[in-house]
């Protein structure tokens, strides 16, 4: 069975607004993206799209072009669509200024609060949230800061909002396809930046990529290639950086940047692809990357573990657990790992560091495969009970009540938890 595959090939680097051409180039639909976008309630802009060329490639020109305000929250705004006019628009665009001023700083918390009180779907919100925090780190760690204090000077603009969130919409309407990439290819040179003249790669271009474990390339291309946020999409949405390997191409599409290249088409090519495995199974699971910490420890106390344990999960670990081993000289100790987004790694490497008496934690990526999951409520005997279910190719797998909730429910009832438990996944494998 054919597995859908977006592959992006970008030698010519990447930006939010070539993404975006190329998604619309691809088949998405305008309309349905402006309108979507619109969920985020956010005033001071309309978008312009249309087809035109760029070194002889026709494709589809993508730009967020900002109201006279030109930030805010508004109720009432209505964006239009240009559909083939040429606009001379500096934002995340190859050709752009980075110290863009396009509406109001925002920090970190303001723009998860903006994406939560959306009407966006949850996978939407999920991964535009992801690819902000990317930025967020990145710039902590240039700034000294943690990232949930960091005021965004081009990505917190609403130009670069809509880049990103708008990314995430796009690949939510093509169906969520898996996401491969070509080499990250970046030019060389300067840019203008909130933080003044900046060599290129740009700091925060360079601290995304590394973060995920991605190799950059320099080529003789005297500009600036990959932007913040085009790394921040390949950091979160790419499984691999290769050349194409076993991709039959069933459509393709230009999205173009603003700048004229001196030695390559400002363009990233985007190929929806399908790849036929004959040998393993092709099953419709979500995929991810996390990082895995570990570190040895022989003289920690049980109590000191356990709070770890607790407030490490309290601080956004995936999860956090422990297991007896055998140390040096026969000591006996506990190895003690972390799982936790690839972009907290750091946060979490400190935590582990300050609170235990490790000397270093190793750290790993780890690819992830998961069930698609879902909370429903299910009917018993018992009331109402929230369970939280997997699915694989449609299947049901997994039904896990909330504990909580059916411990309530017993309370009430006068019966044993798992008489209620019992209850809530009955009624779970009744549903299709």
């Amino acid at each position: 069975m054919p597995v859908q595959t977006l592959y992006l090939d970008i030698f010519s680097g990447l930006s939010g607004d070539m993404f975006l051409g190329a998604m619309l180039d691809l088949g998405v639909d305008f309309r349905t993206l402006e309108r979507e976008l619109g969920k985020l309630r956010l005033a001071g802009y309309h978008l312009h799209a249309g087809r035109q060329k760029k070194d002889s490639i026709d494709g589809v020109k993508f730009d967020v072009h900002l109201d006279a305000a030109g930030c805010g929250e508004d109720h009432s705004h209505k964006h239009g669509a240009d559909g083939g006019h040429a606009h001379d628009h500096a934002h995340d665009g190859h050709g752009h200024s980075h110290d863009h001023g396009s509406g109001m700083q925002r920090d970190f918390r303001q723009i998860r609060e903006l994406i939560a009180a959306s009407g966006l779907s949850p996978w939407v919100r999920e991964k535009s949230e992801a690819v902000f925090r990317r930025v967020a780190v990145a710039e902590g760690k240039i700034h000294g800061l943690p990232p949930e204090r960091v005021h965004f000077h081009e990505v917190g603009a609403v130009d670069s909002i809509v880049d990103i969130v708008g990314a995430c919409i796009a690949l939510d309407l093509l169906g969520r396809p898996r996401v491969l990439a070509g080499p990250v290819v970046e030019g060389t040179g300067w840019v203008t930046c909130a933080h003044g003249r900046f060599p290129i790669p740009t700091a925060a271009t360079l601290e995304i990529l590394g973060a995920r474990g991605i190799a950059v390339s320099q080529c003789e291309e005297p500009n600036e290639l990959v932007t913040p946020t085009g790394a921040a999409l390949l950091a979160e949405f790419a499984e691999s950086f290769a050349p194409m390997t076993g991709l039959v191409p069933r459509r393709i599409g230009y999205g173009l940047g603003t700048r004229s290249n001196r030695t390559r088409p400002n363009v990233v090519r985007a190929v929806l692809a399908e790849a036929a495995d004959a040998v393993a199974p092709v099953h419709d699971w979500e995929t991810d990357t996390i990082a895995v910490l570990e570190t040895n420890l022989d003289d920690v106390t049980g109590e000191v573990l356990g709070h770890l344990v607790e407030s490490t999960l309290k601080a956004g670990a995936l999860d956090v657990f422990h297991t007896a081993i055998q140390m040096k000289k026969n000591r006996p100790g506990v190895l003690l790992t972390v799982l936790c987004a690839a972009a907290d790694a750091d946060r979490f490497t400190e935590r582990l560091l300050r609170h235990t008496s490790a000397f270093g934690v190793r750290r790993s990526l780890r690819e992830r495969r998961k069930l698609k999951r879902e909370m429903v409520a299910v009917r018993t005997e018992f009331g109402e009970v929230p369970v939280k279910i997997g699915r694989l190719d449609g299947e049901i797998l997994q039904a896990a009540p909330e504990f909580d909730a059916c411990r309530d429910k017993a309370v009430q009832a006068g019966v044993p938890v798992q008489t209620v438990l019992d209850a809530a996944r009955a009624a779970a494998r009744d549903l299709r």
